[in-house]
């Protein structure tokens, strides 16, 4: 394990060195520098469009995310960036540089893996594409595409303008449950960045900063006697009934747990045929809250639930722990700088024929979905609240932000009122409503990146606030520990 208190220290050396030598170019950013980074934003459109759109349609799930990532190392290589492929142990992982002489280190973050059973066209109503499970119901095809956008548009703007710094895209396989960039965090991958961007596709244009659940998922796997269901049912061992009886004992857990806390799971594997004992079952949980501590808690009960339901059935279990992140610490500090971007880059206008489609899409949404004329705004900052609840979600950028300061936004990429991990949002990210909600996080996350390279007392200041908010003694130790990446964990099922 990192000692990440150490690595933040280094990193504070390094920033009085480049705080001390001065930085050539460095100063607030002008109307001429917006200009220019927007517009090499508006010139790369068109490839970043196709390049949206192709890994929408590869619909690679985590890990097999094989022509998604070669795509985008491919396109940062054609713009002068030096990429290592298959980091941290992940073949789909990757970091492109550029560094143009001494100065801060800002990462980009860029996803790509796609979600289990959602196949849908770019269609308003649901239309399964035919010999296609997967479809990007999180938008992370225009993630990974936007991110790379916004990084040439960055690396083109610091040589014109003699800039000193490094910008860094981070391929990071395997949101989606696989905790891809946890193993990129334990490996010191951020050790040395001093600041780390990310967007995430949405219903609204926001640089509102919150934080997330933490998260621990894993795969129990039962192993019994297989016999004849009829025959001599007497003889078998039923692995499903191992599933089933942890499942009902991990229910009762639920009165007896804390409040916010989320226990979710799916069944990978019954059995194959009703007239045979089955030999072995699998069933696959999350468990989720804002607090990571009482996560492992959580998970070691329902460690206990399967342990008893095995022993009441003569099974015997195993526990494959696939994921674990922390929860997201938010900074301030870098959500103005990002508000303020984003304000500069505004809303989105639709055309009458994206109307009619997200009109049209709205009809299967509860209450007919939401104000559609909201994408044309940006929505007012508040300040980051950790105190009350964390919403219902969990992500990996969750453990970048306990090591560097991180900041993210999310930009109107599909139908308000649409739901996560919906065929909704599968079908928005297929076509220009989505193409739209890129282009604003590429401006907003080259613009935010610009005004950070050209005053790094910001930096500091978001560096201080990391400190405070991680507490003292602080000292990251992953929550998957020391296992490898779960490679495998898409292949033989599951979901987010």
């Amino acid at each position: 394990m990192k000692m990440i208190t150490k690595a933040l220290a280094a990193s504070a050396l390094c920033t009085a060195a480049w705080l001390g030598a001065g930085m050539a170019g460095a100063a607030p950013l002008t109307a001429a520098d917006k200009a220019q980074l927007t517009g090499a934003v508006d010139a790369y459109a068109p490839k970043m469009n196709d390049t949206a759109l192709k890994i929408w349609n590869f619909a690679e799930l985590g890990y097999l995310e094989t022509k998604s990532s070669a795509l985008l190392q491919d396109q940062l290589k054609a713009a002068g960036f030096t990429v290592k492929a298959g980091v941290a142990g992940e073949p789909t992982g990757f970091v492109g540089s550029f560094k143009n002489g001494q100065g801060p280190v800002i990462a980009i973050l860029a996803e790509f893996d796609a979600l289990p059973g959602l196949s849908q066209a770019a269609t308003p109503t649901k239309q399964p594409v035919a010999g296609r499970d997967a479809g990007h119901g999180c938008g992370h095809s225009l993630f990974g595409a936007a991110s790379v956008a916004s990084a040439i548009a960055l690396k083109q703007w610091m040589i014109a303008n003699k800039v000193q710094g490094e910008i860094r895209v981070y391929g990071t396989p395997a949101e989606e449950g696989g905790s891809g960039k946890v193993y990129m965090v334990r490996d010191g991958l951020f050790n040395d960045v001093d600041i780390t961007l990310h967007w995430h596709p949405g219903n609204e244009n926001s640089a509102r900063q919150g934080t997330s659940m933490a998260n621990i998922s894993g795969k129990f796997r039962f192993y019994g006697q297989s016999a004849h269901a009829s025959g001599a049912p007497w003889a078998g061992r039923s692995a499903l009934d191992g599933v089933e009886i942890m499942n009902v004992a991990t229910n009762y857990l639920r009165e007896h747990i804390p409040d916010r806390t989320r226990i979710h799971y799916v069944v990978t594997n019954g059995g194959k045929a009703p007239n045979v004992v089955p030999d072995f079952a699998e069933v696959y949980y999350y468990v989720r809250n804002a607090n990571p501590k009482i996560v492992v808690d959580v998970m070691d009960k329902v460690k206990t639930a399967a342990n008893g339901a095995a022993m009441i059935t003569g099974t015997k279990v195993e526990f494959e722990q696939t994921g674990g992140v922390y929860n997201l610490l938010p900074n301030d500090v870098l959500g103005k700088v990002m508000q303020s971007s984003l304000e500069s880059v505004g809303g989105i206008t639709w055309t009458p024929e994206e109307t009619k489609f997200a009109q049209e899409l709205a009809k299967s949404l509860p209450n007919g979905g939401g104000d559609l004329s909201s994408v044309a705004k940006v929505q007012p900052y508040a300040p980051a609240d950790t105190s009350g609840d964390a919403g219902g979600g969990s992500t990996d950028v969750a453990d970048v932000s306990w090591v560097t300061p991180t900041v993210g936004l999310s930009t109107a990429t599909f139908v308000p009122g649409s739901a996560g991990h919906s065929w909704q949002n599968v079908a928005a990210a297929g076509m220009s409503i989505g193409l739209k909600g890129a282009a604003v996080a590429a401006k907003t996350l080259s613009l935010t990146g610009a005004e950070l390279l050209s005053n790094p007392e910001l930096i500091a200041q978001a560096k201080a606030e990391l400190k405070q908010r991680q507490g003292e003694d602080f000292t990251y130790k992953a929550m998957v520990g020391d296992r490898p990446p779960p490679l495998d964990y898409r292949k033989a099922g599951g979901a987010e």
